[in-house]
């Protein structure tokens, strides 16, 4: 055999297992992504084709051994080759430009869809499926919270139906990235993002995480299902007969590092559980970072409440909180109260005041400064506790 001929056999044969799924996407986010990609190639080739071509030419037609073509050493400017040297990437970048800022704006991850293919709008009556993604370590967790399941590394989605992803992390930084359906969008601990698509045909696609992450990161992979609706009903039934209950106790577990995690799927998810993932209080009695937030922005808590909020310092999996007075024992950033909490002791307490419910009277020297006073105590607006202030008797 020859060595060219081997040369592409055995270049076949490595790319026969290759799937061009960036180029031949199913979902209408993904191909207008790939006429993006199309059009600049197309583009950049108007110049990089010429240029390949005439260096090529040049090489051959002015060879030292040419001896017959015109020698002009003196030659040093031609307005005419200026004007095309100079006009064509001009334009070019001009092109790309527009292409660009027009994508970026039509293609925005936040940006609703308006359209489930070129040719048909989206249903005025069509609500989008709401998807919770949370990246763990190593492993995707999807929740549903108009069907109330979830699943561990599978999601699924009727076929022709906008989706909305709300997507966070529970520790480090993991990119969430499915090439048949949309672009990869970043999911980051202790903040919310968000992504939209639609997928066109009925079929299993490839979803991971296009971010290293960790040991785990070569098996944080999972199967995306298109299904037709009859199809999606028959998964959300299998997901409420099969699996347990996600609440927060199963989720610090879930939570924990696993390597090629197989899918397993949850029948009922605690309500609140998505709002504590994001605001990393998961753990009974945390603060959550819209409590932080809140007490920031009222200038800080008193002198007393100050005392208790200095460790910030936060471990997921061993302990909360470290001492920066130097003492022994740990030190931890607990919350005013959870929704949970308020809500009972609001009923078991028959209206006591907000000052006896949520401060106790400290002497103020446990915490020496200079320039602190007191202030009045910070009283958390919880829905669930205003709800259950109102409805005690």
């Amino acid at each position: 055999m020859r060595p060219h001929a081997f040369i592409l056999c055995l270049v076949g044969l490595l790319l026969s297992g290759c799937q061009a799924v960036v180029l031949d996407p199913a979902g209408h986010v993904a191909a207008q992504q790939r006429d993006l990609l199309v059009i600049s190639v197309v583009l950049m080739l108007i110049i990089i084709v010429p240029v390949m071509t005439l260096t090529i030419w040049f090489a051959w037609k002015y060879r030292a051994s040419n001896t017959t073509e015109k020698y002009d050493p003196e030659w040093d400017h031609s307005t005419h080759l200026e004007l095309v040297i100079w006009a064509a990437p001009l334009l070019i970048i001009i092109c790309l430009g527009a292409v660009t800022w027009t994508g970026t704006h039509l293609l925005d991850p936040y940006r609703p869809l308006d359209k489930i293919d070129h040719d048909r709008p989206v249903p005025a009556d069509v609500r989008p499926l709401e998807v919770q993604v949370v990246a763990l370590d190593w492993k995707w967790l999807f929740i549903y919270p108009e069907y109330g399941v979830a699943s561990v590394n599978e999601l699924a989605a009727p076929v022709d139906r906008p989706i909305r992803f709300s997507l966070t992390s529970s520790s480090v930084m993991n990119s969430f990235y499915i090439p048949a359906l949309a672009g990869q969008i970043y999911a980051m601990p202790g903040m919310e993002t968000k992504l939209h698509g639609v997928i066109n045909a009925a079929g299993d696609y490839k979803g991971f995480s296009a971010n290293y992450s960790g040991d785990g990161f070569s098996g944080m992979k999972f199967t995306f299902k298109g299904l037709d609706p009859a199809a999606f009903d028959a998964w959300l039934a299998a997901a409420r007969q099969g699996g347990g209950r996600l609440d927060r106790r199963s989720y610090l577990e879930l939570a924990r590092p696993t390597e090629n995690a197989p899918v397993q799927r949850f029948a009922a998810v605690e309500p609140l559980l998505w709002d504590a993932i994001v605001n990393m209080c998961v753990q009974p009695g945390k603060m959550c970072m819209g409590e932080m937030m809140a007490i920031d922005a009222r200038g800080g808590l008193d002198l007393d409440g100050a005392r208790n909020t200095l460790p910030l310092v936060n471990d997921q999996y061993a302990r909360r909180g470290s001492s920066v007075f130097g003492g022994a024992g740990e030190a931890y950033v607990m919350a005013l109260c959870t929704p949970e909490e308020a809500a009972a002791a609001a009923l078991a307490r028959e209206r006591l005041s907000h000052e006896a419910l949520f401060a106790t009277p400290r002497p103020p020297e446990r915490l020496q400064g200079a320039g602190l006073t007191r202030r009045t105590p910070f009283i958390p607006q919880s829905p669930v506790l205003m709800a259950s202030l109102e409805t005690a008797p």
